[in-house]
């Protein structure tokens, strides 16, 4: 088989997280099939490392909130256009979205419109990350059912929300049960941090929206905590998308601010750290799975927020909270999320070992859920992508 006739998978992932989730399937892909397979679509760098050609920049699709939506929207309908024509004409064997739901639910259902059209004749549908409907609006279940042919979870929970309305759906693990254990001292010599010092980390989101958002209220705790802590180091670990604009709102910061975003440093910045501030996401259960005390914060905009209030299941917003069913992690959420709270908060994590060993004693048992078997979550998103796809048994 030459590679021109390898069987095409055409990708799509939208910001930094599901860049990395794309990447890592490309690899796991590769792998299987011995590099009989081609891809096509839109990533991040992450995927371009593993030679996916964007069909354009996924910076444009880093929309966080409701209200933050609209303003692109004109521009984001065109790419879902762009994409769904580039996609069919294509002609791929499967068509793999990651998380950003906003886009590739368009331009998925767009998909499945065509193969009905053309008599059933086009790529499986396959959707990985959905969308949070144990969290709010779980009627989301159903319309996303009628446009895919099989869905990748995250969470053991996720599955009875889609399988009860007949969407064939796989738990494939999350890939921070995979992450390294990192190397505290050597990020710490590395970067020169003073031996002994206490370390804040300090993880405002991947998406410009949120850093906007967090960092002036995070400004503020570092302020406060470098009055108490006299050595106190702030480490910063970042993405490309936001890195340059984390630097410049961090110049003038009352502690010495240490902005990583070489991904080889993320889990060594991880165990250097004494205590985390971090934006509600992935990272959470990051820090949870590497053993560091966090508080998390989130905010967005007012009108946003005022319509997820009505939607969202506030014991959701912490992956950590949500899974464990209690709340082992501080949140403070929209008003909730001052400088006066998310300071004492940080202090009591810094002061008091057996609030530190509480969340430390989560980790394990974080782990544990989030495993599916002995495959890394990408491994068997591949095993399942292949199955679906008609490439493997």
């Amino acid at each position: 088989m030459s590679e021109d006739d390898a069987p095409l998978i055409y990708l799509m992932a939208g910001e930094a997280s599901g860049d990395v989730l794309g990447a890592g399937l490309m690899r796991s892909l590769k792998a299987m099939t011995g590099g009989r397979v081609r891809f096509a679509g839109l990533g991040g760098d992450a995927m371009a490392a593993e030679g996916l050609e964007s069909l354009f920049p996924i910076s444009e699709m880093a929309v966080m909130g409701i209200v933050e939506i609209l303003p692109k929207a004109p521009k984001l309908l065109r790419r879902v256009r762009e994409t769904v024509e580039d996609a069919w004409q294509r002609r791929p064997v499967a068509v793999v979205s990651i998380d950003s739901k906003a886009f590739t639910m368009r331009v998925q259902k767009r998909l499945h419109k065509l193969r009905d059209a053309a008599g059933g004749q086009g790529p499986k549908l396959i959707h990985w990350v959905p969308p949070t409907v144990w969290a709010w609006r779980p009627g989301r279940a159903k319309a996303i059912a009628r446009h895919l042919d099989h869905l990748l979870t995250l969470f053991p929970f996720e599955p009875p929300y889609f399988e009860e309305h007949g969407l064939d759906t796989t738990f494939v693990g999350h890939p921070a049960v995979g992450q390294p254990a990192g190397n505290g001292a050597a990020f710490r010599g590395r970067f020169r941090l003073p031996k002994g010092a206490p370390v804040l980390g300090v993880m405002p989101g991947s998406r410009p929206g949120e850093v906007r958002s967090l960092l002036p209220v995070f400004r503020e705790v570092v302020a406060r905590l470098a009055g108490r802590y006299q050595a106190l180091q702030v480490v910063i670990p970042t993405v490309p998308l936001v890195a340059d604009a984390v630097r410049e709102e961090t110049r003038d910061w009352r502690a010495p601010v240490t902005v990583v975003q070489d991904p080889r440093y993320k889990y060594d910045a991880f165990a250097a750290c004494t205590v985390a501030l971090a934006a509600s996401g992935t990272v959470t259960l990051e820090l949870t799975l590497a053993g560091v005390p966090t508080v998390v914060a989130y905010r967005v905009n007012a009108v946003s927020a005022a319509i997820a209030r009505r939607l969202i299941d506030p014991d959701a917003i912490v992956l950590t909270n949500k899974l464990l069913g209690r709340r082992v992690i501080p949140q403070f959420i929209q008003e909730d999320c001052t400088a006066d709270r998310l300071t004492v908060a940080v202090e009591r994590l810094f002061d008091d070992p057996r609030a530190r060993a509480e969340q430390g004693a989560a980790s394990e048992a974080v782990r544990g859920l989030l495993q599916a078997d002995d495959e890394a979550p990408s491994e068997r998103a591949a095993r399942t992508v292949l199955r679906v796809a008609g490439l493997a048994a």
